[in-house]
Formats: C-alpha cells, structure tokens, sequence
C-alpha cells in the first residue's frame, strides 16, 4: 500500500490517507464525522458478505467507495462539485424546478467527480 501522500495543495482538507480501514476511519473523523456511524454498518455489512462469500471482495469495494468518498470530502474543489450537483437534483425533487436539461448536467457532474475521485485514490 502506498504511503499517504502529502498535501500538495490548498484546497485539500487533510492528506490523502492510506486505503486501510483504521486510516479511512482517522480521516472521515475529520472531513465528515456525521458518517461514522455509516461507515461501521457498512464495513459490518462488507465483513459479513465477505464472510458468506468466502470472498476478500466485499472488503476491497468497501474500502474503494469509502477511499473514493473521503476523497470528494477532503477536496474543496470536488466537495462544491459534488454539492452544487445534488442540490440541482434536490431541488428537481421537491418539485423547485423542471430543468431536466439542469438535471442531467448534475448527474453527468456527480459522475465526473465520482470518477475523478476513484482516479485519485487508484493513484
């Protein structure tokens, strides 16, 4: 596993931590504390079927969409993206707007952030 990198710019909240449980959970208790409980039913969740599975599978995606996730809220820059997109689609919800042309750049805008953020985190 590679080492934490450094920050290397302004806008990241905290280093990017190691892909390990432990270093996952450090970091989400700083960038987004209010997930915790979140991140131990899914990672209960993830032992278990890997434990039905008799499979290291679920573990390793548990910890890519928790990895990936502490990216988009460690980064300002994809934190606002990601943001700014889901209250396009909030707002589409509670029936504020019927831009669907809005609603399908929020979905294609979360789609990159989420992609940017695995890219990051695959290094």
């Amino acid at each position: 596993m590679a080492p934490a990198s450094r920050r290397d710019t302004p806008d990241e909240l905290i280093p990017r931590p190691e892909r390990t449980a432990g270093a996952l959970r450090a970091a989400l208790a700083k960038v987004a504390p209010g997930r915790l409980d979140e991140m131990q039913r899914t990672m209960d969740e993830a032992f278990s079927h890997a434990i039905d599975e008799k499979s290291l599978a679920p573990i390793q995606a548990w910890l890519l969409v928790w990895a990936r996730d502490i990216e988009i809220a460690r980064r300002t820059d994809l934190r606002l993206r990601y943001q700014h997109a889901q209250g396009v689609l909030a707002l589409y919800d509670k029936r504020e707007h019927d831009d669907e042309a809005a609603v399908n750049r929020a979905l294609a805008e979360i789609s990159a952030v989420l992609e940017e953020a695995l890219q990051a985190v695959h290094g």
